[in-house]
């Protein structure tokens, strides 16, 4: 699997630090300190792209109002299709969240 490649000491670490953020502001913060402004769109899109993919929106659609690429949009389908679930399980729990 994938996702085992990933796995160290310094990414517990790193995941541990995310996880004990506590309000949207706290997100802010620190992912402003932590990567680029870019970076934060770049994985953003991403999530927008996934779900706009699962909502059955066409490459085009998505790379009219995602503003993302084509290889973006393979890629993160690619990973809704056979990657660790991330996708689906977030975009899940924010569908619960908004019923």
């Amino acid at each position: 699997m994938q996702i085992d490649k990933l796995r160290g000491e310094l990414l517990d670490q790193f995941f541990d630090v995310i996880l004990s953020l506590e309000t949207r502001e706290e997100c802010y913060q620190f992912f402003d300190d932590v990567a680029t402004m870019n970076e934060i769109q770049a994985l953003s899109q991403r999530l927008q792209v996934a779900k706009m993919l699962r909502e059955g929106s066409t490459y085009n659609e998505i790379e009219q109002e995602a503003k993302a690429s084509t290889a973006t949009i393979s890629r993160v389908r690619r990973c809704l299709d056979y990657g660790s679930g991330g996708y689906s399980m977030i975009l899940d729990r924010q569908e619960e969240k908004n019923k």
